[in-house]
């Protein structure tokens, strides 16, 4: 599998909001030197615990500072945007770092109603599969309007799936991006067989399965998981608070009082990240590869220690 990196830009106690973003660039530099595939980033609004709100800005300032790595959005939430304007803010990106600028598409609306309310997304309305068409026309110049910059090459699209995005990937014959529950789900290889029997390619595309998870690497087992710690504690808080706060070290994590829910919820949440030494990790990658036989992993961990996280990163990639 190509492997490839997303980093959310989460925000850490102590420091200010901006500086997760500096660390996003700072890892994206660090992933090209060391082999990955594609660095992506995300989109969140309104949530205290991640900086990126605007993908194309910070893959501007990260195309700024690499001169290789592949740039991706994982992903742009189209149903908050216009279609053209999608396609002009990824043709800039395109024409500014030719042929290394992916988008990958969501569906996800606000975490919360006043962030829906916010993004003037109101309504129950789906028009998802819709503005995929016209946003490919625009950046493939059929549609009526031209959007600028014209480049050489279209903008390559993946669809971040959930819901009936599946569907929608294999309808357009789109690359698809599966993460979440589903890779637990005991239907996933009838919904990756599906995918692929009913890929209706567009011009020479083929299916191509990207699987996204929480991939932390240390040199044991039980290292790993204090890694996991701290995203997984934030998730577990946000269960009772409705806040998806920042990431905490872990010594200030295990100096917290916990219910025996909390410790259950933590337990499962640990159970659930692919988190280990090398040769665990080997092991459920290959196992994941058996099972799905993805094109692409897309690692998505997070942890406080910044030193420890780049360090996962590069045994991750000499793993791969």
């Amino acid at each position: 599998m190509r492997l490839s990196l997303l980093d959310r830009s989460r925000t850490r106690a102590g420091s200010p909001e901006g500086a997760a973003l500096g660390h996003t660039v700072e890892r994206a530099v660090a992933a090209e030197r060391l082999g990955y595939a594609r660095f992506w980033v995300a989109e969140h609004h309104g949530v205290p615990g991640i900086a990126s709100g605007a993908p194309a800005v910070l893959l501007a300032a990260i195309g700024a500072r690499t001169a290789t790595i592949r740039l991706g959005s994982g992903g742009v939430m189209l149903p908050n945007h216009q279609p053209l304007v999608v396609a002009e803010q990824f043709l800039m990106l395109a024409g500014l770092y030719p042929g290394r600028v992916d988008l990958g598409l969501g569906r996800s609306l606000g975490f919360t109603p006043p962030v829906r309310r916010a993004l003037r997304r109101t309504g129950d309305e789906d028009s998802f599969a819709d503005d995929l068409v016209e946003l490919r026309a625009y950046l493939e110049r059929t549609a009526p309007v031209t959007a600028h910059p014209v480049v050489a090459e279209p903008v390559p699209l993946s669809v971040l799936a959930t819901g009936r995005g599946i569907e929608v990937a294999a309808r357009l014959g789109l690359p698809v991006v599966l993460g979440g529950p589903v890779l637990a789900s005991p239907e996933l290889g009838d919904v990756l067989a599906r995918y692929r029997q009913d890929f209706r390619p567009h011009r020479d595309s083929r299916p191509h399965v990207t699987v996204s998870l929480d991939v932390l690497v240390a040199d044991t087992d039980a290292e790993a998981r204090e890694l996991a710690l701290p995203e997984v504690w934030a998730m577990v808080r946000s269960r009772r608070t409705g806040v998806f706060d920042v990431l905490e070290p872990v010594a200030a994590i295990r100096g917290r009082r916990w219910d025996d829910q909390d410790a259950e919820r933590v337990e499962r949440g640990l159970d659930a990240v692919t988190a280990g030494s090398p040769a665990t990790v080997r092991r459920r990658l290959e196992q994941l590869a058996a099972h799905t036989a993805a094109d692409e992993l897309l690692a998505s961990g997070a942890t406080f220690d910044r030193a420890a996280l780049a360090a996962s990163d590069a045994a991750l990639a000499a793993l791969c």
